[in-house]
């Protein structure tokens, strides 16, 4: 697979700088942060509609959720590996070109304050990518015994929610948030969100339950700890993030409400 992980270390940074270059183009009243940010979006939103596409594959493949393989399961893990060390790097690129505009820094002397400001902003997101690099994808490769193509797939259909954040950071960013295309779009990300990252989980153990005819709130019982550990650990931030969603959609229909009212 060393192809695979060569290919995903040619594609994301390639892609990168092409839309880089493109927004430059497209966008020149933006800023090199601005385009940088914008360019990240839209890698994440690509790789996030692979992942959707292979997952929809893996899982509509596994007849048998523990047993049957599908060569994508093992192949994007490998391809995905770049991609979460190219998006480390990137988030901290893009911190550090809005810290050099913000506050016109030095960007050799400053280097120290600007890698403590971005783990201060961006630490749950930065330690999402650690694990997932660390934790989940050895597991994924190394660990499971080739058991659980199907999981591996719902794993990855959990991306799809990820195309509607980032348009909607993009329409923010672009000062467009008072659209219509701003409002659907936020619809969209609460619905994608919710089925695809909060009950992914509990369709994971139907699934599970429906094939050896166990009932849904016996599964846990049935199957090893650990795979209720992990599965606890994966669901817990998205849970976080899904209220924290919820919040800042309740704040927009305040607001909005607010200026009918006026």
């Amino acid at each position: 697979m060393l192809h695979v992980l060569g290919l995903g270390a040619l594609f994301f940074p390639g892609l990168f700088l092409l839309a880089q270059r493109c927004a430059r183009r497209a966008l020149p009243g933006q800023t090199e942060g601005d385009c940088a940010l914008l360019s990240a979006r839209f890698v994440s939103s690509v790789q996030a509609v692979l992942a959707t596409v292979s997952g929809l594959l893996i899982v509509s493949s596994c007849r048998d959720v523990r047993n049957d393989r599908h060569w994508l399961a093992t192949a994007y893990q490998w391809f995905v590996i770049p991609y979460m060390i190219y998006d480390t790097y990137i988030m901290y690129l893009c911190h550090w070109y809005k810290s050099l505009e913000k506050e016109n820094m030095d960007g050799k002397r400053q280097f120290v304050r600007v890698v403590k400001s971005f783990m201060q902003k961006d630490f749950l997101m930065f330690v999402h990518h650690m694990a997932i690099l660390t934790i989940l994808i050895p597991i994924g490769l190394f660990f499971r015994r080739d058991l659980g193509d199907f999981f591996v797939g719902c794993l990855f259909v959990a991306e799809l929610s990820t195309p509607f954040v980032s348009l909607g950071k993009v329409l923010i960013q672009l000062k467009q948030q008072n659209t219509l295309l701003h409002k659907v779009n936020g619809g969209f990300v609460l619905l994608t969100f919710f089925l695809c990252r909060v009950l992914l989980f509990p369709f994971m153990y139907h699934a599970y339950g429906r094939q050896y005819g166990i009932p849904l709130y016996k599964v846990p019982f049935h199957i090893p700890l650990h795979c209720n550990v992990a599965n606890a650990s994966i669901m817990a931030p998205q849970i976080y993030w899904f209220c924290l969603i919820c919040r800042k959609a309740m704040r927009l229909y305040s607001s909005a409400q607010a200026k009918k009212v006026r």
